[in-house]
């Protein structure tokens, strides 16, 4: 019996199925690729340049450099300063070694007419190229006229502070209070017995000029102690 020739050929041997075949080859190997590509790809890291690193780096050697120059500078302008400049400086030093003087205080003390009488350029010099801690001066100060003259805390820093006084500023007087170590019920006892011996006062009127703005300024506490403490 003969073979019927429409007989239908087999899948596999028709040709739109092979063409449907190929694109879906093609299309799972760009997927695949693709997949390669993000799993495969590292993102570097951003790194500085050697000159970023060098610029954000201090170069402490051109600091060094700067500050050697800029301490030779200032020894050269010293070196190049008229005599009398030079010797400003000299004599404000000395007050501040010796007499632990305020700066302003040896300021006028250079320039004064009843004082050593530089120029104010040379007393300007001077006092621009004193390195000194006047903190310390101020202490210095206000532990001298505690132990010396007995005065009370406020006394002492408005001593410290005053135009006719040391005329040390505000903060330099107050670190001088802050550190200085005194009795000052010793120091009311000691100025009352002052005022007893040498001006025949009575307690209350002792007590009175202790307490007295215009006098002592010690604190009430102070002064009952030192009128209790008193010879009778």
């Amino acid at each position: 019996m003969k073979k019927q020739e429409n007989q239908k050929k087999p899948f596999y041997k028709k040709w739109w199925v092979w063409v449907i075949a190929l694109i879906i080859i093609i299309i799972v190997v760009a997927v695949n690729g693709n997949d390669v590509d993000k799993a495969g790809t590292t993102k570097k890291e951003d790194k500085p340049t050697t000159n970023e690193t060098a610029k954000d780096t201090p170069n402490v050697k051109e600091e060094e450099t700067k500050n050697e120059k800029s301490v030779k500078e200032e020894s050269k302008a010293k070196d190049t300063a008229p005599s009398e400049y030079k010797s400003a400086l000299k004599k404000a030093e000395s007050y501040a070694k010796v007499m632990n003087l305020s700066k302003n205080a040896i300021y006028d003390q250079l320039t004064s007419e009843n004082g050593e009488k530089f120029s104010t350029e040379a007393a300007t010099y001077a006092m621009d190229n004193i390195k000194f801690d006047w903190k310390a001066n101020a202490l210095k100060k206000a532990e001298s006229y505690s132990e010396t003259m007995f005065m009370s805390k406020q006394a002492i820093y408005d001593q410290l502070v005053s135009e006719q006084g040391e005329k040390f500023t505000t903060e330099e007087a107050q670190y001088g209070i802050d550190n200085l170590k005194a009795d000052f019920n010793k120091n009311a006892l000691n100025k009352a017995k002052t005022y007893q011996e040498t001006m025949d006062m009575s307690p209350e009127a002792i007590r009175d000029q202790l307490t007295s703005e215009y006098g002592e300024k010690f604190t009430q506490a102070e002064a009952d102690y030192a009128i209790n403490n008193l010879d009778k």
